[in-house]
């Protein structure tokens, strides 16, 4: 089952949707958007390009590496291959003004031979384009967005037929909707209401408890809650990033999840002091235990998400971390990030948010940023300033 022209035409609008409601300052004419995609993705991302264009932008297409070339890079190339990025890169991404990633992947597991090091040799060497990018997010000068178009491979992981996993799609980006942006629109002003009553109290630390979690989260000071804000297509998370000194406690991952080639099932972390200490897996844990030894901050947390069962629409799991970090179902989800935090997160001026700065608050850094998703029946409580302890998520949803 494939897309129909209408429904090819409603998802390109709303990713184009999320790219300018992402972005702080309005796109010019001529900006220039870069236009990633895998090949699979080849029908949405002529319609993405072609509104692009009709729009005055200056489009960027980029087809992505198939699973045998990027298996061939990270087979037989060298570290110095691996971590070389050149000048027009850093020109590029100092240039651009939006990116747009179309996720096709043709293969989730081409890469689970490839030794972990040689993989994370190449994310610390682009760390460096990241941080171009988002220096130029913060100044209002760029935003990104991603999407997901189905494939045989996604279905097969996910336990679905292609028809049924297309539906999901459908249904999680609002493509069944006459007008899916007025929707959109809808669930953006709901999230704000839940974002500001987060906002309004003096929350200390934050308590995940369930049947396998009992995870205690310092929220930080200067920290903000974002969300369902453009950049993922579909989103209906709100997260923020927490001050990782601060957590302590256990942590499981119920959701499996892809990366890199592997699959890792049953994650359970144990965190001391801000830091993992023990990391357990049912299934991939070798792979699990090399990632978080990537670099300095990937035992650490990165971010802190809840998803309301009431916004989402999403009840299947989907071998896809941007569908399954959206995960409604009957309990929603929360899920945590280990890795790089997120600096808009910031409550104050963005521009004064120097890296010494944010070293100072807590804000997390690394090459690593990976979701890890607990869709159990749980509760989550802050405890504010003054020692009171209210719950503010349970059976999936806002006690707003």
């Amino acid at each position: 089952m494939s897309f129909t022209k209408s429904q090819l035409e409603k998802y390109a609008d709303v990713i184009i949707w999320g790219l300018e409601t992402a972005r702080t300052k309005k796109f010019r004419p001529y900006d220039i958007i870069n236009l990633r995609f895998e090949t699979d993705a080849l029908p949405l991302a002529e319609t993405v390009s072609r509104k692009l264009i009709q729009m005055k932008m200056n489009v960027f297409p980029r087809s992505l590496l198939n699973p045998v070339m990027e298996k061939n890079f990270y087979e037989y190339s060298d570290k110095k291959q691996r971590a070389f990025i050149g000048k027009w890169e850093d020109n590029f991404a100092e240039s651009m003004n939006g990116n747009i990633l179309l996720s096709a992947p043709a293969s989730l597991t081409h890469l689970k031979s490839i030794d972990p090091k040689r993989i994370n040799e190449t994310a610390i060497a682009r760390k460096r384009l990241r941080k171009i990018m988002e220096k130029r997010e913060e100044q209002g000068l760029f935003s990104w967005t991603l999407c997901t178009y189905p494939t045989m491979e996604l279905a097969k992981q996910a336990g679905l037929t292609i028809k049924d996993y297309t539906g999901q799609i459908i249904k999680a980006c609002l493509l069944d909707s006459k007008d899916p942006i007025a929707k959109w629109k809808e669930i953006y002003a709901e999230s704000g209401a839940i974002k500001k009553w987060l906002g309004s109290m003096p929350i200390k630390t934050i308590h995940v408890e369930s049947n396998s979690c009992d995870l205690k989260i310092a929220l930080g000071e200067k920290r903000r809650f974002l969300g369902i804000s453009g950049h993922n297509i579909p989103s209906f998370e709100i997260f923020t990033s927490p001050d990782w000194r601060g957590t302590e406690g256990r942590y499981y991952a119920n959701l499996p999840s892809f990366r890199t080639g592997n699959i890792v099932e049953g994650v359970s972390l144990d965190f001391k002091k801000g830091e993992i200490v023990k990391a357990g897996a049912e299934k991939g844990e070798a792979f699990l235990k090399k990632m978080i030894e990537m670099d300095r901050g990937s035992k650490r947390i990165g971010e802190f998400s809840m998803t309301d069962r009431r916004f989402s629409r999403i009840n299947r799991f989907m071998a896809d971390t941007l569908f399954d970090e959206n995960f409604g179902g009957k309990f929603g989800n929360c899920h945590l990030a280990i890795g790089a935090s997120y600096s808009d997160t910031y409550s104050g001026k963005i521009s004064e948010l120097t890296q010494a700065k944010k070293t100072a608050l807590g804000f997390n850094d690394s090459a690593l940023h990976w979701d890890l998703v607990n869709t159990e029946d749980k509760s989550v409580s802050a405890v504010l300033a003054g020692g009171k302890k209210i719950t503010v998520y349970e059976h999936g949803m806002f006690k707003y």
